[in-house]
């Protein structure tokens, strides 16, 4: 089954709806403290990447029953992770274009 994906536009809007979202942003910690995604909507949890892709027991503390919006830089990493998370039963969808695709949106509101 294809992943699904998002596109920044259809997560601001999500958020807008106040809809509670749950974004796991795979980066490193560093990256992540220096932005991330927020909002009053946004559930945000920093996972690094290689302890998905590495299939760590990090993963055990993610939600199944919710969505989950993985991101990462540009999209490449989170689309790796997503798959593994999908494989596990994970309901994922991966922010189109990462976190340069949203700073790139928000300019645009």
């Amino acid at each position: 089954m294809p992943l699904k994906k998002i596109t920044p536009e259809e997560l601001y809007q999500k958020m807008n709806e106040q809809e509670k979202v749950v974004l796991l942003d795979v980066r490193a910690e560093d990256k992540y403290n220096d932005f991330h995604i927020e909002g009053p909507t946004i559930e945000s949890q920093n996972l690094y990447k290689a302890e998905i892709l590495n299939n760590g027991k990090a993963i055990d503390s993610l939600p199944k029953n919710k969505e989950i919006i993985v991101t990462c830089t540009t999209g490449n990493s989170a689309t790796k992770c997503a798959n593994i998370l999908s494989e596990h039963e994970y309901n994922v969808a991966v922010l189109e274009g990462g976190i340069t695709a949203w700073k790139e949106y928000l300019k645009t509101k």
